[in-house]
């Protein structure tokens, strides 16, 4: 009669360790076949390898579920390590949804991102959206992973008893730690908000410590700027909200560039203007807004000649500076030779006339 029982339980411990196993496994097609169905709808289009990044969260949530099963552990005839099951289900899956929440996340940022190129002359808005996206995303899981932490080490009732314990000193311990770590913590703040107010954004172009560069990375603590010669300067977050700096691509990426020519006050000003002019209208670096002659200063050996022109972004400005420059000058020295700046030597007779001349004397 008990080995009939036993044979029963058994059954009956099969058939629900079965059909539990079935009804995973018909959640997990369902929930990839909508994946699928989605990726492939333009409405919805998800990027690709979106059901790989996911699948293993899910094949391992479905198995942290299946793990818990009574029937499981009567089958095994592990009914003594069933403490043992629990947890090891509870740890599962709280590191599976932490897994899948990360992963989730990532695919969110990279579908609303592909809608706008970061490459384009004009691209604030997508500039604005990456930092965002990125600077949050860091947040966010930041404080998924810690919550994961708490809950999984909540779980374990020896270590919950601590916690209560210790409760009445963490006051205490809270304002020695927060003396210890405020400029860790005004760092972080500081990295959200940069996030929220962006008074830079990725790629941006800035002048910091004196060094012309664009932004490469933004962290909660740090930023790192690519400066023009390729090398990489980092400064803590705190940098961008304590201390004034030139951010050239705040509200749009067009700019002016400069360029400042010394001649002699004989130069003909119009000839100069028609050839810059000339230089710029067929230039594809030149955006067709400002190209200008300003005669800007003069002093008693030369004239400050200041021409302004325009482009879509730094870079661009950078490179048609250069080259007005460059044919600026070989247009005077070509056409107007006696025009470039030069130092005079005015050798004046001292006799005066109706007077003898003084001796010279050595």
């Amino acid at each position: 009669m008990l080995k009939g029982i036993f044979q029963d339980q058994s059954q009956q411990s099969l058939f629900i360790l079965i059909s539990t196993l079935l009804a995973l496994v018909v959640l997990y097609l369902i929930a990839a076949r909508l994946l699928r169905h989605y990726g492939k709808n333009p409405k919805y289009l998800l990027p690709s390898g979106t059901v790989k990044k996911v699948a293993w969260p899910l094949f391992l949530i479905m198995a942290s579920l299946l793990i818990r099963l009574q029937s499981l552990r009567t089958l095994l005839g592990l009914e003594d390590y069933a403490y043992f099951f629990r947890k090891s289900s509870t740890l599962l899956f709280i590191f599976a949804f932490t897994w899948l929440i990360i992963r989730s996340l990532r695919v969110i940022k990279r579908l609303i991102i592909e809608r706008y190129d970061i490459e384009e002359a004009n691209n604030l808005k997508a500039r604005k959206v990456y930092t965002q996206f990125t600077i949050l995303e860091r947040i966010i899981i930041f404080i998924v992973v810690v919550l994961a932490m708490g809950l999984a080490l909540m779980s374990f009732e020896e270590i919950r008893e601590i916690g209560v314990s210790v409760f009445a000193s963490a006051g205490v311990a809270g304002i020695i730690i927060g003396f210890s770590a405020q400029k860790l913590i005004a760092t972080i703040l500081a990295g959200v908000q940069i996030a929220l107010t962006q008074p830079i954004r990725m790629d941006d172009v800035v002048i910091v410590e004196g060094e012309w560069g664009k932004i490469e990375e933004i962290t909660l603590t740090f930023v790192v700027v690519r400066i023009w010669d390729k090398r990489r300067l980092v400064l803590p977050t705190t940098y961008f909200i304590e201390t004034p700096f030139q951010n050239w691509t705040k509200t749009s990426s067009d700019i002016l560039g400069a360029v400042f020519l010394y001649t002699d006050y004989r130069v003909s000003f119009e000839a100069i203007r028609k050839e810059l002019q000339r230089i710029v209208k067929d230039n594809p670096r030149w955006d067709g807004e400002v190209a200008n002659i300003q005669v800007t200063d003069s002093k008693p050996g030369h004239v400050e000649i200041r021409a302004l022109v325009s482009a879509a972004d730094a870079g661009t400005a950078w490179e048609l500076r250069v080259e007005v420059r460059e044919k600026l000058i070989s247009f005077l020295q070509r056409e107007y030779p006696e025009s470039l700046a030069h130092t005079r030597i005015l050798l004046k007779d001292e006799s005066v006339a109706g007077q003898p001349d003084k001796p010279k004397t050595n």
